[in-house]
């Protein structure tokens, strides 16, 4: 009898399947399990003093990076894109559906070195930015590269990017040209700025040798760190420090109402994702929630459809859940709320109120509702309405929206 090595026995079969649905199983549980974390107990980077920055920043524009910083302005929404490209890049690390981070200080020591490569990659997509020759990328044919630290003025600078008689093979072929980028998520803050680097504009320190002379002062792999004394040399775009990368939500909670979203004020068993999804839009009210953060809270393979049940599920106490379709953002114009786009929710308490009431409100099959205001969050709430899922017309819909 040949036996084919490999394969089962045929009596082996049922044994080799409850092992694949075993296996299946827990990996199944793995993804859907929830995690909790400890709030950071350091700060995700330094802002050194001589490195501090301004807003509103009025600088000439230096001749040899005329062209980079005119094609940065040339790009339709270019702030607002690249702001989200860094949002983007440390949530992809995060991975709160799957891990429960919510917090650069979650990271590993290798993604925390990763997240200069994801906020090249990212940039590289968003703004379809081409293959550089020497470096990584090519802008209006000119080649330039991106760098990024946790640290304002942490940048390092490889060999390549600069002339230097002592590198020999090693240097560069010319003093390029760099993007600095900056993030803090603890603050909310973020900057981009754009240098050519010099031999001159990077750090020197003193020989340890009797000489005592100024050497270069290389690190570990070869790289400098630009100078302090050049911050003067770069040139930050939309006018230096920004103070809106977009917000953390989780991060930037109450600890305690943090704790009551993710069912850590609670012993025993946890509750479940739609449970912490349920208790996130009634914590935070009247403030855009995104995708990312209702992924982490729930951290389930079905994330956002827990948003949307959320809806049906706190209709009773007076919640309405709005999202981007529907009549759903002519209400939110209407209640004077920020108006969510796809992949955002924001909830708000209603209370029915005459058509003659003052305040920002909509009618709905007949009758007005506003905004609760904090003397009538304690009364009994009446059941938000069920809003239309089309609307064609304001008054053809038969919702009649005061904007």
């Amino acid at each position: 009898m040949t036996i084919q090595m490999g394969l089962p026995f045929p009596q082996d079969a049922p044994k080799a399947g409850m092992q694949e649905s075993r296996a299946l199983a827990a990996k199944h549980s793995r993804r859907n399990t929830f995690r909790t974390w400890e709030p950071p107990r350091e700060v995700m980077g330094r802002v050194p003093h001589e490195w501090q920055i301004d807003s509103g920043l009025a600088q000439p524009v230096p001749d040899d990076l005329a062209p980079f910083v005119q094609w940065f302005h040339n790009q339709p929404e270019a702030r607002e894109r690249f702001r989200w490209a860094l949002r983007d890049s440390l949530d992809e690390l995060l991975d709160g559906r799957r891990t429960g981070r919510w917090a650069y200080q979650h990271l590993t020591k290798t993604e925390k070195t990763y997240l200069g490569t994801a906020v090249e990659v990212n940039l590289t997509k968003e703004f379809d930015i081409d293959n550089g020759a020497d470096l990584d990328w090519s802008i209006a044919g000119l080649d330039i590269d991106c760098k990024f630290s946790k640290d304002l003025g942490g940048w390092e600078i490889p060999m390549e990017m600069y002339l230097c008689a002592a590198h020999g093979d090693r240097g560069g072929r010319a003093n390029h040209v760099a993007v600095v980028t900056w993030m803090n998520d603890d603050r909310s803050e973020w900057a981009a700025g754009i240098v050519r680097i010099t031999d001159e504009r990077l750090r020197w320190r003193k020989s340890r040798d009797a000489s005592g002379g100024l050497v270069r002062a290389y690190n570990r792999d070869n790289k400098r760190k630009i100078d302090p004394s050049a911050k003067s040399e770069v040139y930050w775009l939309w006018g230096g420090l920004q103070r809106d990368l977009p917000t953390n939500l989780l991060l930037h909670l109450e600890p305690e109402t943090r704790k009551r979203i993710l069912g850590e004020d609670r012993p025993g068993r946890a509750p479940s994702g739609q449970q912490r999804v349920d208790q996130l839009f009634l914590e935070v009210r009247d403030r855009l929630i995104g995708r990312q953060t209702v992924l982490t809270v729930a951290q389930q393979d079905d994330s956002p459809k827990r948003a949307r049940d959320a809806r049906k599920r706190l209709r009773e106490r007076g919640i309405v859940v709005l999202g981007h379709q529907g009549s759903h953002a002519h209400v939110a114009r209407a209640l004077e709320l920020p108006v969510p786009i796809k992949g955002e929710w924001i909830s708000t308490r209603l209370v029915p109120v005459s058509s003659d009431d003052a305040r920002p409100k909509f009618s709905w099959d007949g009758q007005s509702w506003a905004r609760a205001r904090e003397d009538e969050l304690l009364l009994e709430p009446m059941p938000a309405p069920v809003l239309p899922d089309k609307m064609d017309g304001l008054n053809a819909s038969g919702v009649d929206v005061t904007l």
